[in-house]
């Protein structure tokens, strides 16, 4: 996927350039730096600089130390993971961070594919895909949730550094308002956490199961889609990423 910005660290700063903005990226993410520095200073990058109406806009922050998480992390990880994104939940969302709305727009990205001649598994997953729609599903999706929390919303594992401790959390160009639920399944069903023990990760949070087990439903959909051919995400991972993922969007689908 294309990358969105580059990195400059000189002297314990990170100045961070966008290579695009056309989102509001830059703003979104010095307001969630802000918010979190002032609710949960140490979680993140501390804000020290903001140049937003500069072209291209940058960002400067304080570099936090650690490697990012990858593969399969270990049971310590997963726990402080978990500890970490509870932390950021407790930051308010009040002004700056965009407010909540539904995720079916992801789910859309399926639909409207173009896949000619797919696989057996794939056909097998666009039909039941197209199939969710008439389900419960879509409707519960679109039930403004009870709890609203500050959400990462990009959750690669490489986006969590573990500095052998304690896990920061960097990258703020999609936070938004969102749920815990929806923020589990964003990190479950993000291809970087394939070999992710969920069992174990989903044990580590209380969220409601149902609006869970929706969520991770869209968004391997949404993942199914750029792994299309010439997609987004198919020239950067293997090239039976697209059957895996559509075997997994059936089990989710049952």
């Amino acid at each position: 996927m294309a990358t969105t910005h580059e990195l400059r660290i000189v002297g314990g700063l990170v100045a961070k350039r966008y290579t695009s903005w056309g989102r509001g990226e830059h703003r979104r993410e010095w307001a969630t730096l802000r918010r979190i520095h002032r609710d949960a200073a140490g979680l993140a990058p501390q804000p020290v600089h903001a140049a937003l109406a500069a072209t291209p806009p940058t960002v400067t922050m304080t570099f936090v130390p650690g490697e990012p998480l990858a593969g399969r992390p270990s049971d310590p990880q997963l726990t402080t993971l978990a500890t970490a994104l509870h932390t950021l939940w407790t930051v308010g969302i009040d002004g700056g961070v965009d407010g909540w709305a539904d995720d079916l727009a992801f789910g859309n990205a399926l639909r409207d594919v173009d896949w000619p001649n797919p696989p057996r598994e794939v056909a097998a997953a666009l039909a039941a895909a197209a199939r969710w729609w008439d389900g419960p599903d879509p409707d519960l999706l679109r039930e403004r949730p009870s709890r609203l929390v500050l959400g990462h919303r990009d959750p690669n594992l490489a986006n969590y550094l573990w500095d052998g401790r304690r896990i920061r959390i960097v990258d703020f160009e999609d936070a938004r308002a969102s749920d815990p639920a929806t923020e589990v399944a964003l990190l479950a069903e993000h291809l970087s956490a394939r070999d992710l023990d969920f069992d174990r990760l989903a044990a580590l949070f209380e969220v409601d199961e149902r609006r869970l087990r929706a969520a991770r439903r869209l968004w391997a959909m949404f993942w199914l889609a750029l792994l299309r051919p010439g997609g987004p995400a198919s020239a950067r991972n293997p090239a039976d990423s697209a059957r895996r993922q559509a075997d997994r969007l059936l089990d989710l689908l049952r």
